[in-house]
């Protein structure tokens, strides 16, 4: 298989594995889409790391395979293309991006579907779709703009040209650098440690930064206040306020 799902201590590592580095082609997608939905399904998976391995993260997608794509195949792979990676964005769960190595076109976009990067310093990134004469198309123009801001955005979109860890984290492409043999174990604590949280609590929170992103300040608003309301209705609400007012603050342990 081109991608796995490994879970272990409540995180589920969705693992690209298609050497020499991970082109994304279609059956990659497709396997990505199809995990993607797993571990959102799974309840032994409360949080997820993706991660391409030591060596690299994605280096984009299978030029080969889209080379041989005319109009017509392209119109009808877009979509799936779109939706194999906004199924990672919606997994309802904290997700962390572990990126070692190259993370270009597609394997960027990829990084982007994640709620937090922690890149090795080794990293280097970039939509270079531009130098094919295409734009990115998994995702790029919207989440990346949306993360560093337009400006920035167009920089890397309009040249191409990659940036290594420490410009990243500069730009906020990425929210920390280590050493790159530290890279997945550092993620795999970070999205561990998430795993202890309220899981209902954590979807809400996500879901409401991530509505009020794309939506206007009402709408999110009102996404928000449902959420807060709704939680009082949950069981974590009940042991987070009990070990509060019993214990002090920070030593819940939710289920």
């Amino acid at each position: 298989m081109t991608v796995n799902l490994e879970v272990a201590d409540g995180v589920g590592t969705l693992r690209l594995d298609r050497p020499p580095m991970n082109a994304l082609d279609v059956a990659t997608q497709d396997r990505l889409k199809e995990l993607a939905e797993e571990a959102t399904r799974r309840d032994d998976v409360r949080a997820v790391v993706v991660y391409g391995g030591e060596k690299v993260f994605a280096a984009g997608a299978d030029i080969k395979e889209m080379q041989a794509m005319d109009h017509t195949a392209m119109v009808l792979r877009a979509r799936a293309l779109q939706d194999a990676f906004t199924a990672v964005a919606r997994i309802p769960k904290p997700v962390v991006a572990a990126v070692t190595g190259y993370a270009l076109g597609g394997g960027c976009e990829l990084a982007l579907c994640a709620d937090f990067r922690i890149a090795g310093d080794n990293a280097k990134l970039g939509q270079p779709e531009i130098l094919l004469g295409l734009i990115p198309g998994a995702g790029g123009t919207q989440r990346l703009a949306r993360l560093v801001g337009p400006s920035k955005a167009k920089d890397l979109i309009f040249t191409g040209r990659m940036v290594e860890a420490d410009e990243a984290l500069t730009l906020g492409l990425v929210d920390r650098v280590v050493p790159a043999a530290d890279v997945y174990q550092e993620a795999h604590r970070w999205a561990a440690k998430l795993a202890q949280g309220p899981a209902i609590a954590l979807r809400a929170a996500k879901e409401s930064i991530d509505t009020g992103l794309e939506t206007d300040i009402d709408t999110g608003l009102a996404v928000e206040r449902n959420w807060f309301a709704g939680l009082f209705a949950t069981p974590d609400r009940e042991t987070g306020m009990r070990s509060f007012v019993e214990e002090g603050p920070g030593k819940a342990k939710f289920l």
